[in-house]
């Protein structure tokens, strides 16, 4: 499969002084003449429905891709089937970016829900650097935040109990989420994340995955459905998992 062979080209694209990720709370808005320049080399919109690749592992990346709407997942197969889950990807964020440009992926990208996405030639990256030194220097702080990111998840997989996983886990996308605009205030999040899912994420069994959101359901910390995520108490939760809410800013993007 090539990449991008399951997104749908959007026929009316936004334009990029309207960009609807001016209104995220959590981002940073590009300025004018930012904006106008990535209008010249924006290539399009496309579509991609849940479970559907972007991109597989393996593949040869031609493009870059920023997520204007939905949630993404970044993760890595063993060959007997098993993965795990490395990242989500939110509004804003910049899919492509996470590997060497001359070299095929090391991971895949799904949508967790049905996403759009502005594009852009990868060969257009040195351009971008070169004529807009502050998108080049926003570019780097993107990559240099999701480092900061896999840290923590790294942290969870290997210094955190089970509960403690969770809830950090928990609090983490519903911090992203409102930051995004894929949550709105309140301290629920409305997004399909399985047990399978949770699991392919904390390096948990299934059996005990269950057995954990049970046990954090029943002590009041986060009650994680089907299809929604809610922390009654963010603060306690953040305090709980030793999530540093305190450390965020507004995010660039392009």
């Amino acid at each position: 499969m090539q990449e991008g062979a399951g997104l749908i080209n959007v026929a009316n694209p936004y334009d990029c002084i309207a960009c609807p990720l001016l209104d995220c709370p959590g981002l940073r808005p590009l300025d004018p003449s930012q904006r106008a320049y990535m209008n010249t080399i924006k290539r399009g919109e496309r579509l991609i429905e849940r479970g559907d690749p972007i991109f597989r592992e393996g593949e040869h990346i031609r493009h870059l891709y920023t997520v204007i709407e939905g949630v993404l997942i970044r993760y890595r197969s063993l060959e007997d089937g098993r993965r795990q889950i490395v990242n989500f990807m939110f509004p804003g964020d910049l899919v492509g970016l996470q590997g060497a440009f001359d070299e095929p992926a090391s991971h895949s990208i799904e949508a967790l829900i049905s996403s759009r996405l502005c594009h852009f030639d990868r060969s257009n990256f040195q351009g971008l650097i070169r004529e807009n030194p502050q998108l080049g220097y926003d570019v780097t702080w993107l990559a240099a935040k999701e480092e900061a990111a896999l840290e923590g998840h790294i942290v969870s997989l290997g210094r955190r109990s089970a509960k403690e996983r969770v809830v950090f886990l928990a609090v983490w996308l519903l911090d992203r989420a409102l930051a995004t605009g894929v949550a709105n205030e309140g301290n629920t999040l409305t997004i399909p994340v399985t047990q399978s899912q949770i699991a392919d994420m904390l390096g948990l069994s299934l059996v005990h995955t269950n057995r954990t959101i049970r046990t954090l359901d029943k002590e009041g910390l986060v009650e994680w459905g089907p299809r929604e995520i809610c922390v009654p108490n963010m603060e306690h939760a953040a305090d709980y998992a030793g999530f540093d809410r305190d450390s965020r800013g507004r995010r660039p993007y392009i």
